[in-house]
């Protein structure tokens, strides 16, 4: 999982151009509203080191986007394994995007590019995709990809402070219903 095209996108490993955007786009916290608040710049770096040596051992991972047009970087999409304390287990999609970049449909091009790959290439039976009760924007992505929320998953991160963020929801999308 080295890289994927889609139109407007290209969703590639990471480059050490990447880490000043990365580090901006963790110091907005209209981007890190549903995450937990800002990062330093030395957290930011240090994700990125963490994203690549996911990507070496695993072969997938969280990927940078950039614009096929003007190779901007505009974010993260990929796959990655559910944290070991949640009460659900598998892969999950995700995305992050700089808030120059929300709105222009680039979350759901990425997303169906990384559900592409992880139905076809990596042969997954079902993909997940976890976030806040409070994050609308992203839950509209999921609904656009297809996926589907039980109420009966959703959960309390015991990380998370006692507020709106602490509610997590659950969405899945399998691979006979990709493309349905």
């Amino acid at each position: 999982m080295n890289e994927m095209i889609t139109e407007r996108l290209l969703i590639r490993r990471w480059r050490e151009s990447d880490l000043v955007p990365w580090a901006a786009m963790n110091a907005d916290p209209e981007v890190r509203e549903h995450l937990g608040g800002i990062l330093t710049r030395e957290q930011s770096d240090s994700s990125v080191a963490r994203f690549e040596a996911e990507l070496e051992r695993r072969g997938h991972g969280w990927l940078a986007v950039e614009t096929r047009e003007g190779g901007e970087f505009i974010g993260f999409a990929g796959l990655d394994e559910v944290e070991e304390q949640d009460p659900v287990s598998g892969v999950e999609i995700g995305w992050r995007l700089a808030r120059s970049a929300w709105g222009h449909g680039y979350a759901t091009e990425a997303a169906r590019a990384v559900l592409a790959h992880g139905f076809d290439a990596l042969a997954l039976p079902e993909i997940l995709a976890i976030t806040t009760a409070a994050n609308l924007r992203s839950q509209k992505v999921m609904h656009r990809l297809g996926m589907t929320h039980d109420p009966a998953e959703d959960f309390a991160d015991p990380d998370a402070p006692q507020d709106p963020a602490r509610r997590n929801v659950v969405f899945r999308l399998r691979r006979e219903d990709h493309g349905a």
